[in-house]
């Protein structure tokens, strides 16, 4: 777990960019995103648009603001987990402690639509995972000390980020997470076929 920053200078630059990615937030899903300008979400938060550079790339960054904390909280879940916890057991408790709250989120339903209606989020959401299948990956090897480039490493990481889509809109999202963890440590099995005595 990531901890807040202590200093009054680091405070204020982690509030003045939540505070863009709030207003960002708000003005894509009340505007669109295609309508919104890098200059009308620095008027809404009331900072430059050389402020909203300095902590986004652009806009699609906007809308994705937590994804370099969420790629440092899985690579931490990783390697600080609990003597004898499993990789794959501290992945899971990872997604139901952080995913689950934001599933439930009330706005959810509004972020995904905007992100499935627009093609540049959606390119980007894929690229984002896409990189943190990588460190994830690597940090998964580094635990097993096998190279970064294994096989296994990378598929394992790019199954767990799958987690929230797979298990997205599904009534009881908790037996979801739990599912598909339980196919990723024990193997698929058909739903119809009985467990092995």
């Amino acid at each position: 777990m990531t901890m807040p920053p202590v200093g009054r200078r680091e405070r204020k630059k982690a509030a003045t960019r939540q505070a863009i990615a709030d207003a960002a937030l708000r003005l894509f899903l009340e505007r669109g995103y295609e309508r919104v300008s890098i200059r009308d979400i620095a008027d809404a938060a009331d900072v430059s648009p050389a402020t909203v550079f300095k902590h986004f790339t652009g806009k699609e960054a906007l809308v994705f603001d937590q994804a370099e904390a969420r790629e440092s909280e899985l690579i931490a879940a990783v390697r600080q987990r609990t003597a004898g916890q499993s990789i794959l057991n501290a992945l899971r408790q990872h997604v139901l402690d952080t995913w689950l709250p934001i599933a439930a989120h009330p706005q959810r339903a509004e972020f995904i639509n905007l992100v499935d209606s627009t093609p540049a989020l959606r390119a980007y959401a894929e690229r984002m995972w896409t990189r943190h299948t990588d460190a994830l990956g690597a940090a998964i090897a580094d635990e097993l000390g096998v190279d970064h480039d294994d096989l296994a490493c990378a598929t394992l990481a790019r199954f767990v980020l799958e987690v929230p889509a797979l298990a997205r809109g599904r009534q009881d999202r908790r037996a979801a997470v739990e599912t598909i963890f339980d196919v990723l440590a024990h193997g698929w099995r058909p739903p119809n076929e009985s467990p092995a005595p």
